[in-house]
């Protein structure tokens, strides 16, 4: 019995997994500090599918479901098992990476330009605060803008 919640508490922490993988870029977008792990789960997902790394969390579950007398994996792995040919056909499975790739880079694109954007603000915010001080110390009379 606790081998088979082991098993189930992995495939759920695994669907976790893949669900960061593909939008954890968006959620940096609110809580900036996400984008180091998301950047981490990104690495490992595409190491994953260019090289075959076998996945920590596949070989737990396998484990589990071992040792509570069950059938594991299939010997590709977590998403042969519960998504290609369950949630797409395996003939698209192209497509899938695909649109999960674009996910991620739109996210981090567009996470760039607010970066980007924010520190252009706080640059001219600076350079009015500067000037300001010039006039001040110039004896200027201070406008309000």
């Amino acid at each position: 019995m606790g081998f088979r919640v082991l098993a189930d508490a992995t495939m759920v922490v695994h669907f976790l997994f893949l669900a960061f993988v593909t939008v954890g870029g968006f959620l940096a977008w609110r809580w900036p500090w996400v984008i180091w792990p998301h950047l981490g789960a990104a690495v490992w997902g595409l190491a994953s599918v260019l090289f075959g790394v076998v996945c920590p969390l596949t070989t737990v579950e396998n484990w589990a479901h071992e040792r509570a007398g069950e059938q594991g994996l299939a010997p590709t792995g977590f998403i042969d098992t519960y998504i290609e040919g369950v949630v797409y056909p395996e003939r698209y499975t192209w497509l899938a990476r695909a649109l999960v790739l674009a996910a991620v880079l739109v996210s981090w694109t567009l996470l760039s330009l607010r970066a980007l954007r924010a520190l252009r603000a706080l640059r001219a915010l600076r350079a009015l605060r500067a000037l300001r001080a010039r006039r001040a110390s110039a004896g200027e009379p201070m406008h309000r803008v």
